[in-house]
C-alpha cells in the first residue's frame, strides 16, 4: 500500500532526476520512508498529463464520475485501518483520531459523488421575449491543489471530490511531512476507475521552485490552496498573472465563548474537542478561550483537569516536527513573560519525538496568531458587547465556536462574529455537507457542501433567438 513515486498519467514513476527525500515519524523523529522527490519537468509532465485527459474527462458522463467516486468512498471506508495506520504514522495523531479522519474523508468522495449529477443551468426568457436565455455550468479546467500535513487524507479528499464531480482534472502536491497519504489515494482512485491524467500526485521539497510554473502557466485554470495565510497570498500574487480561479483556506484565530448561562460540562466538552482535535494543529482550532467572569474560575478548573488527564501516545500525539514544537513552547514562554500563569502542561514531554503537554494559561495576553498546538489561553469578558469585540480583535475570521443556552443570544452573537463558520454549542463545525471556509485573512472560497462544487465550475451564457 506504501508508494513512494510520482504518480502522473496514471503510472508510478521516478523524480526525473533521480532524487528522493526522507519523510520521518513525529512520535520518534525515526526515518519512515524515502520519498521521490519531484523537479520543476515533473511538475510540467503533471500539468501536461493533467491538460491532455481534460477534454475528454469533461466530456464524461456526470453518473460515471459520480460512481467512481462512490466507488473510492468504498475502498476507502474498507480499508479504514490501512489508512488510519498510514496516518498516524508519518503524521502523529492517535490511531482512534486518524480512523476519524478516514471516515470524514471517505464521506467527500460520497456526497460529491451524490452532487456529480446535480449540476444544472437554467432556461427564462427575455425581457422583451425576443430571445432565451440559457446558462450551463462547464468545468473550469485543470487545477493545481496543495494540501497541508495536517489533515493528509481528508484535505484532499474534500478537494479532489469536488473536482472530480465537476469534470476537472489536477495535479495534487501533498505537504513535504506527509505525502506517503496521499500516494496511496492515488492508487486507489486508480483502483476505482479513474482515467490516467485525471489525478495527478507529485511530492517535492522544492515547492516553490516546482509550484510557481505551474501557476503561470496558462493550461492551468484553477488554484485551491489550503495552509498559512503568508503562503496563501504569495500564490495569490503569482496567480494573477493568469487570473485563476482560487480557492484559499488560510490561518485562523477561532475564538472559544462561554456565556454565564452555558452548560459547563457541554462548554468543556466542546473545548476538548476544538482545541485537542488533532494536538491544536488545526486552522479551526479554538486558539483563545474568552470566558464570562462569572464562570470563568470553573470552566477553568475543569478545563484543566481533563487536559491535565491525557496521556502522550493515547490521549494525544506529537507536535508535526521540532519546529513546530518549538514555536508552542516560546508561544507559552512568551505569554508568561507577559503575565499568563501555567496551570498545567507549559513544557515538552519525553525524549522521543516532538510531544508537547496539554497546557491551560489563566490570564493570557490578547492572542494574535495560530498557536497550532496544544495550549488552551484563557481571557474573561464582562459582557456580551464586550465577548464580541474580543472575538473580532483578528486579522483572521475562519471558525469561532459559542457556549450559552440563550437561543436569542445564540442567534445574535452568531450573527455579529466575523467568521466563515460558527460552532453554537459544539465543538467542531466540519461537516462534507456544509461549506467550509472563512473570511478576512482566512481566505475566500467555500469547500464541501453544494457551494463546494461550484468552485470547479465556470457559468456559461447561451442567448437563442426565437
Amino acid at each position: 500500500m506504501k508508494h513512494t513515486g510520482l504518480f502522473i498519467g496514471g503510472t508510478w514513476r521516478d523524480s526525473s532526476d533521480g532524487t528522493t527525500f526522507v519523510v520521518e515519524d513525529p512520535a520518534t523523529g525515526r526515518h519512515l520512508s524515502d520519498v521521490a522527490d519531484a523537479t520543476v519537468a515533473d511538475g510540467a509532465a503533471a500539468l501536461e498529463a493533467a491538460h491532455r485527459a481534460q477534454p475528454e474527462w469533461a466530456a464524461t458522463a456526470p453518473r460515471v464520475r459520480g460512481e467512481i467516486l462512490r466507488t473510492a468512498f468504498e475502498l476507502l471506508t474498507e480499508r479504514t485501518e490501512q489508512f488510519a495506520e498510514l496516518i498516524t504514522a508519518e503524521m502523529g495523531k492517535p490511531i482512534g483520531e486518524s480512523r476519524g479522519e478516514v471516515a470524514y474523508g471517505a464521506e467527500f468522495f460520497r456526497w460529491f459523488a451524490e452532487e456529480a449529477v446535480r449540476v444544472a443551468g437554467r432556461w427564462s426568457s427575455a425581457p422583451d421575449g425576443n430571445s432565451r436565455l440559457l446558462t450551463v455550468r462547464r468545468p473550469v479546467g485543470p487545477a493545481l491543489m496543495i494540501t497541508p500535513w495536517n489533515f493528509p487524507l481528508a484535505m484532499g479528499t474534500r478537494k479532489i471530490g469536488a473536482a472530480v464531480a465537476a469534470g476537472c482534472t489536477m495535479v495534487v502536491k501533498p505537504a513535504t511531512q506527509t505525502p506517503l497519504t496521499m500516494l496511496a489515494l492515488a492508487d486507489l482512485l486508480r483502483e476505482a476507475g479513474m482515467p490516467g491524467g485525471v489525478v495527478n500526485v507529485l511530492a517535492t521539497t522544492r515547492t516553490g521552485e516546482v509550484v510557481e510554473p505551474i501557476v503561470r502557466d496558462p493550461r492551468l485554470r484553477k488554484l485551491s490552496f489550503t495552509g498559512s495565510t503568508g503562503v496563501g497570498r504569495l500564490l495569490v500574487e503569482q496567480s494573477a498573472t493568469q487570473l485563476l480561479r482560487l480557492s484559499m483556506e488560510l490561518g485562523g484565530n477561532a475564538p472559544f465563548l462561554v456565556f454565564d448561562d452555558a452548560d459547563l460540562d457541554a462548554a468543556v466538552d466542546g473545548a476538548m474537542l476544538a482545541k485537542m482535535r488533532n494536538m491544536g494543529q488545526a486552522c479551526t482550532a479554538a486558539n483563545r478561550f474568552l470566558v464570562h467572569e462569572a464562570v470563568a474560575d470553573e470552566f477553568t478548573r475543569r478545563l484543566t483537569d481533563r487536559m491535565a488527564a491525557l496521556r502522550p501516545g493515547i490521549d494525544y500525539g506529537p507536535l508535526i516536527d521540532a519546529r513546530a514544537r518549538d514555536k508552542v513552547a516560546a508561544f507559552v514562554d512568551d505569554a508568561v513573560a507577559q503575565g499568563a500563569k501555567v496551570l498545567c502542561g507549559g513544557e515538552p514531554v519525553g525524549d522521543a519525538g516532538y510531544f508537547y503537554a496539554p497546557t491551560v494559561l489563566a490570564g493570557s495576553p490578547p492572542v494574535r496568531e495560530e498557536i497550532f498546538g496544544p495550549v488552551a489561553p484563557i481571557e474573561t469578558f464582562a459582557d456580551e458587547d464586550a465577548a464580541l469585540r474580543m472575538a473580532n480583535d483578528t486579522d483572521y475570521g475562519l471558525a469561532a465556536y459559542l457556549f450559552t443556552n440563550d437561543l436569542s443570544r445564540a442567534v445574535r452573537v452568531g450573527e455579529g462574529l466575523e467568521a466563515g463558520m460558527v460552532g453554537v454549542n459544539q465543538g467542531i463545525v466540519s461537516n462534507p455537507a456544509a461549506p467550509f471556509g472563512g473570511v478576512k485573512a482566512s481566505g475566500f472560497g467555500r469547500e464541501g457542501g453544494v457551494e463546494g462544487i461550484e468552485e470547479y465550475l465556470d457559468i456559461k451564457y447561451l442567448g437563442l433567438a426565437v
